[in-house]
């Protein structure tokens, strides 16, 4: 007996052993039919951290998005898909169109009766309630972002949503736009999941978001299936509900998702290149040369220049917490002198229209948000750049000269001296700050660039005050329901002016009091053409005062495809109304449903 223990102990000791050599496996032994997997680059940096939706800090890019220009419902899904081309919301959890109260006051939706969480459980209006209070108390970025506007959420029955506004002095929905957004912006999740995370969270909402949701419920059409530091990779729910008549009808055509963890940029565009990647979310200059020159199946959304749909603009903001920017002339000045035709060449290689085919406002270059003003009204107002001699006048005529014939001009006998800055890496940006250094030059305005690294630079842009950067870059809105509303706002507002932490908007810190009552009597504006006299008065304060000034127009997603593998991706040509959203955000998934193998 005693030597039979010995034995037992001896195994037991070997196996022990053992298994500590044992290698999980790694991303090379994950082999996936090429012809069932779509790959992507460009929006997933580093390992992931978990897979949490409640948390805002999972650093899952493919999985955990949720965005007003169209979240990412590959795994967690929305009650509507944000469609950018047309501004469309398409059901998806949703049943049928939201309605409006008479009051505008109340959102009723309805959940479709096909809609079943992945454990096979029906997806309820409870379930919508549930999100939106959990979100609140546990402070999450969805529920700080939306308790301003939204009072509760509230299941009138297992199907019925009801959602009531947070009202303002007059009783009216302080703003029906965000309600609006949070339709399609914010994922529905599982309350039983929920509750069970509080539960072995002892209900401490810190503990809560970092949970790291391995026994996450899902309701999208793919799961997670395996993650190291080299991939992430989703396979098909062939369960998925979306399959019913009432959705989409079939499953998404490839069985496996799969982000490749890059190392930069240029390693991404040398996957693209290889056919490696499918689907490329990033920045690549010259792009058209991959299929011009270099005659690989490569292509974008558009067939010529931009190339892409433009909808955000990167903005040059004034500091004027400085008080030599706190005058008019002077910034609107250096804005005239900057050469963007340049900006647009070097910066973007082409991928923007120019502002003498898009003159510059407050809105982006869509046919919608361009119908919002007057354009008539404003047009003396408005430049294209690269106009030294007009800068060299309204200086002049504002007493900015130089004084003591040192070639720079100054103010109060103080010679003007700027820097202009970006992060450091952002090579785009970085080119653009240089141009608009050069403007400076050319008009006695000395201006010098300095790249100072990211993990600085937001710390500096997006306090209550500073006093670093003069002239900076920072990002502006793209579509979504809000707009243009919602960057009329993030350029002007005050109410941005001395928070610290600032990630929403007005980053120099500009105030204008009628500025502020056109933002707030936006968004319960229902008459047409009151609602345009307002965004034209917005956009004549803005080119007036000039607190900022765009420099390119830009794409919110980088839609690059390699057709070796797969074809029938969107493009503008084809009908069929699918965005450039790189096939994972708001009503792009409907370009899964459509994919064809070049090889069947």
């Amino acid at each position: 007996m005693q030597k039979t223990r010995k034995l037992l102990s001896m195994l037991l000791a070997i196996a022990l052993l053992c298994s500590l050599f044992i290698v999980p496996a790694s991303a090379e032994t994950v082999e996936l039919p090429r012809n069932e997997t779509l790959y992507f680059a460009g929006i997933q940096w580093g390992s992931v951290n978990g897979w949490n939706p409640l948390s805002d800090d999972m650093n899952n890019g493919m999985a955990i998005t949720q965005n007003a220009g169209g979240s990412r419902s590959i795994m967690f899904e929305t009650l509507y898909m944000y469609n950018m081309l047309d501004g469309s919301l398409t059901p998806l959890l949703a049943d049928g169109d939201y309605v409006w109260n008479d009051a505008r006051t109340e959102i009723t939706v309805k959940i479709k009766p096909a809609a079943k969480w992945s454990d096979g459980t029906a997806i309820t209006a409870e379930d919508v309630a549930y999100t939106f209070a959990t979100s609140v108390k546990i402070g999450n970025a969805r529920g700080n972002s939306y308790k301003p506007f939204i009072e509760t959420v509230e299941a009138v029955d297992d199907s019925t949503v009801l959602i009531k506004a947070k009202l303002n002095d007059e009783g009216a929905a302080v703003n029906p736009l965000q309600m609006i957004t949070y339709l399609e912006e914010a994922y529905v999740f599982q309350k039983a999941w929920v509750e069970a995370v509080e539960a072995r969270s002892g209900d401490d909402p810190a503990a809560v978001k970092r949970d790291l949701g391995e026994d996450v419920v899902w309701s999208g059409p793919y799961t997670k299936y395996y993650a190291d530091d080299q991939k992430v990779v989703f396979v098909r729910d062939d369960a998925y509900w979306g399959q019913d008549a009432s959705m989409w009808g079939t499953l998404p055509v490839p069985k496996y998702i799969v982000h490749t963890i890059y190392a930069d940029n240029p390693a991404g565009e040398t996957a693209l290149k290889a056919g490696e990647v499918d689907v490329c979310q990033q920045f690549i200059a010259n792009i058209q040369d991959l299929w011009l020159k270099d005659g690989l199946p490569i292509s974008t959304y558009m067939d010529e220049a931009p190339w892409g749909i433009c909808v955000n603009m990167p903005t040059a903001y004034y500091n004027l917490d400085k008080p030599v920017l706190q005058n008019a002339a002077l910034r609107k000045a250096i804005a005239l002198a900057v050469d963007y035709d340049a900006i647009i060449q070097n910066a973007m290689t082409g991928q923007s229209p120019s502002f003498a085919d898009v003159p510059r406002s407050l809105m982006n270059p869509t046919a919608g948000e361009q119908a919002t003003f007057d354009h008539e009204a404003v047009k003396d107002l408005q430049w294209a750049g690269d106009d030294a001699a007009s800068a060299i006048a309204m200086l002049d005529a504002a007493g900015i000269v130089d004084t003591d014939g040192d070639g720079w001009r100054d103010i109060d006998g103080e010679k003007i001296s700027l820097n202009a800055c970006c992060p450091n890496g952002w090579t785009d940006w970085m080119a653009a700050m240089e141009i608009v250094a050069a403007a400076g030059e050319k008009i006695g305005i000395e201006i010098t660039t300095e790249f100072p690294e990211w993990s600085v630079y937001q710390t500096v842009v997006t306090a209550a005050t500073q006093d670093q950067y003069d002239i900076f870059m920072m990002w502006t809105d793209s579509a979504a329901p809000t707009q243009p509303w919602g960057r009329v706002r993030q350029l002007m507002s005050s109410e941005f002016v001395g928070v610290e932490g600032n990630w929403s908007g007005n980053w120099g810190h500009f105030s204008n009091a009628r500025a502020d009552e056109i933002i707030a009597a936006i968004p319960s504006e229902t008459d047409e053409a009151a609602l345009k006299a307002l965004y034209t008065e917005a956009v004549q304060i803005y080119l007036t005062e000039v607190p900022s000034f765009s420099l390119m127009y830009r794409p919110n997603m980088f839609h690059a495809v390699n057709e070796s593998v797969w074809t029938n991706f969107p493009d503008a040509s084809d009908g069929r109304n699918i965005p450039p959203a790189i096939c994972v955000d708001g009503y792009g998934i409907a370009a899964l449903y459509e994919l064809e193998l070049v090889n069947p």
